[in-house]
């Protein structure tokens, strides 16, 4: 069976039963008719996924990879922060009249800094670093830029990504890891959809560095389930498990600003029915 799934539902039932509420507390979220969306949360919530074994979509429901990595690629790759740029409705409710959500997110990962080596934003620094110095301990990204908080329309949540190259005894070509670290998650509409984007991330890194992949360590300082969707958390962790997909990357991109929502697939994905109409606290 999935070892997502297993991790998953360990997750969920941890939280669930361990896991502390926010009823009676000030809260900022609220449902669409405006009663306080409270949740179950713990802190501190760590996951790890060796993407060198399997590929870590969940099976109890699907996770459309395609829909995730646009996402992704319209943060890291077009560094965008314009809605108009991408096919989801998402971001909507966060973009002003002109589709912008500010200075969030890709606009982050955009801006260009000063290194000894030249001007580069965020991405570049990352790709360079990879291919020129990968045992560096100093290879990251971070949007949480506390001056420019005012002027995002939302706070970046899966907000720093940190690499590390390790090579194993006898093989002759490295292996890339990263660690994802998210302040905050709502874990039934978000979880899977995070670690598959930053999953697909690393594989698109490692194949245009020349390295294997590894491990993606996940962690979420207040990871939580909303009141609303505790029902539904509960019917998803008792559905049949399956075996992984198998996931393929287009082998002919060796350049990372190629790269397409096309250029990844699940194979032989086999998952439980779509939870529909779920409700979004905002």
């Amino acid at each position: 069976m999935s070892l997502a799934d297993q991790t998953f539902v360990a997750m969920c039932k941890d939280i669930l039963e361990n896991g502390v509420s926010t009823e009676g507390e000030k809260v900022r979220p609220h449902w669409p008719d405006g009663t306080s969306a409270y949740t179950i949360k713990k802190f501190g919530v760590v996951s790890r996924y060796d993407l060198s074994k399997e590929f870590p979509a969940i099976t109890l429901r699907k996770t459309a990879i395609k829909t995730c990595t646009e996402e992704m690629l319209w943060i890291w790759q077009r560094k965008s922060n314009n809605i108009h740029d991408l096919k989801s409705t998402v971001w909507d409710e966060w973009a002003d009249e002109n589709g912008s959500i500010g200075k969030a997110y890709g606009y982050q990962l955009g801006v260009k800094h000063q290194y000894k080596e030249g001007m580069m934003d965020q991405v570049d620094r990352v790709i360079y670093d990879l291919k020129n110095n990968p045992f560096s301990r100093r290879i990251l990204t971070n949007i949480y830029v506390h001056q420019d908080l005012h002027e995002m329309n939302l706070y970046p949540c899966a907000y720093s990504m940190t690499f590390n190259v390790t090579q194993k005894k006898g093989d002759d070509k490295l292996t890339l890891n990263a660690i994802l670290n998210q302040r905050s998650q709502d874990i039934l509409t978000a979880n899977n959809w995070n670690v598959c984007q930053y999953a697909v991330l690393v594989h698109m890194l490692a194949q245009v560095c020349d390295m294997r992949v590894g491990e993606l360590v996940h962690v979420i300082a207040d990871a939580h389930i909303y009141d609303r969707h505790i029902p539904l958390v509960k019917e998803l962790i008792e559905r049949p498990q399956y075996p992984a997909p198998k996931f393929w990357l287009n082998p002919e991109i060796k350049d990372f600003y190629q790269f397409t929502r096309d250029d990844v697939k699940l194979i032989d994905y086999e998952t439980g029915p779509q939870i529909k109409d779920i409700p979004v606290a905002i």
